[in-house]
């Protein structure tokens, strides 16, 4: 294979884990972060994000020199990127993607790419997105020839394939799941398959650039609009006194039903973000996506709301909110709207909130919680103190415990635990 050296430019959830994974299959690996900690981290042999098995990998290719990372780009023979794409900050809530950080990479990169590259955006983009880092890297480098000028005849391949992994189960699944590959010619698309089927048992499936964005989007999407039927369900339920896992589970027993469970909203870099980039790209189009996305951003202030009316049954409200994190165990708290539930009925000042979250330590409790006096507990003393609890995160452990523990509490349950 030509492929020898591979760097990954963001040393994130998605890149650490891709440049892990290719390290232990003999390549060589140069990871680039702009976090001097995070790549002092890593060369040490060690991770600073949490996901199952990684540090036995990280440490082994590390020490096999297979894996070493850096903030300065190096030469080599293919180029991920892996870097955010967040939102704009504004106060409008237009939900306008932020290419700074592709932009950012495209420009790191520009002064060591070499005729014969490969540049791969795994960023999950907007569409059109890799075209624009095309264009970007053609602007810093006017010597060589890229495909939107010079097709399969380019000097540099650019393809974007974007990552599809669940946290918590990254590793497996950067090597078995089927892989979306969009080149912006056949030669990119033919030069990224060469470097994916190294690590991936799933298929290699080949489309145009723009496709694959959208297909990405569109994945996260459809989760996103059945989540927000089956939180509107909840609602209604509600008001209806059903019982609404009982009803979805009897509904899922139709051959052709399949719907998801509800929650106190989206949370997450991918759900709770890909929509607004097809809602950004088409606002006139794109009416259920948008309105699943204002159904699922509305649901923390349903809970919020349930939850201050629990409290004002008590002359002293203790609230214990069970989790913190967006999804069952993991300690990612990325978009989490159960984190959002917590901050918010801190701020309102309705009681005392303790709060239990066993995937993170007193470290990295967020400042929002912990200026406020916020502390972490556990579950057995959050049962004991206090006299609302709230189920924010489907935790093994929530569901692990007697549910006759709860049975003298106000129960606010959000993900069908109790």
């Amino acid at each position: 294979m030509s492929i020898k050296t591979v760097s990954v430019i963001g040393l994130g959830y998605i890149g650490l884990p891709t440049a892990a994974v290719l390290a232990s299959r003999g390549l060589q690996v140069i990871g680039v972060d702009v976090n001097q900690e995070a790549v002092d981290t890593i060369n040490a042999g060690k991770i600073h994000i949490v996901e199952p098995d990684l540090d036995i990998v990280v440490r082994s290719v590390v020490s096999t020199g297979n894996l070493k990372a850096t903030v300065i780009p190096e030469p080599a023979d293919v180029f991920m990127i892996a870097v955010p794409t967040p939102f704009h900050e504004s106060d409008d809530d237009s939900h306008k993607p932020n290419l700074s950080y592709i932009h950012a990479a495209a420009k790191a990169i520009a002064p060591v790419i070499e005729k014969g590259n490969l540049v791969i955006l795994e960023s999950t983009s907007p569409v059109g997105t890799t075209e624009k880092l095309a264009n970007w890297l053609a602007e810093e480098r006017p010597d060589l020839s890229f495909p939107q000028d010079k097709g399969d005849a380019a000097d540099i391949k650019i393809a974007h394939c974007p990552e599809r992994v669940l946290p918590g189960y990254v590793l497996q699944e950067l090597v078995s799941n089927d892989r979306v590959i969009g080149g912006l010619s056949n030669a990119c698309s033919e030069r990224a398959i060469e470097l994916y089927k190294t690590f991936v048992r799933g298929e290699c499936i080949v489309t145009n650039a723009r496709t694959a964005e959208m297909a990405k989007l569109t994945e996260n999407s459809f989760r996103d609009v059945n989540i927000a039927f089956a939180n509107e369900l909840s609602i209604i339920c509600d008001k209806l006194k059903i019982n609404v896992w009982e009803l979805i589970q009897l509904s899922n027993r139709h051959p052709r039903v399949d719907i998801l469970k509800p929650g106190p909203g989206v949370g997450g870099h991918c759900i709770a973000v890909d929509p607004w980039f097809i809602v950004d790209s088409c606002p006139e189009e794109a009416n259920i996506i948008k309105q699943a996305r204002l159904t699922n951003d509305a649901k923390p202030f349903y809970i919020i709301d349930k939850v201050i009316q629990a409290a004002d049954q008590f002359k002293k409200p203790v609230i214990a909110c069970l989790g913190l994190s967006f999804k069952a165990d993991i300690d990612d708290l990325r978009e989490s709207p159960a984190l959002q539930v917590v901050e918010d009925l801190v701020k309102r000042n309705i009681g005392q909130i303790i709060a239990v979250e066993p995937n993170i330590n007193d470290e990295e409790m967020p400042s929002a919680l912990s200026s406020n006096g916020v502390k972490l507990t556990t579950l057995e003393n959050a049962l004991e103190k206090a006299n609302v609890i709230v189920v924010l995160v489907d935790h093994k452990e929530f569901k692990a415990a007697d549910k006759a523990q709860f049975a003298t509490k106000v129960v606010i349950d959000s993900r069908g635990v109790v």
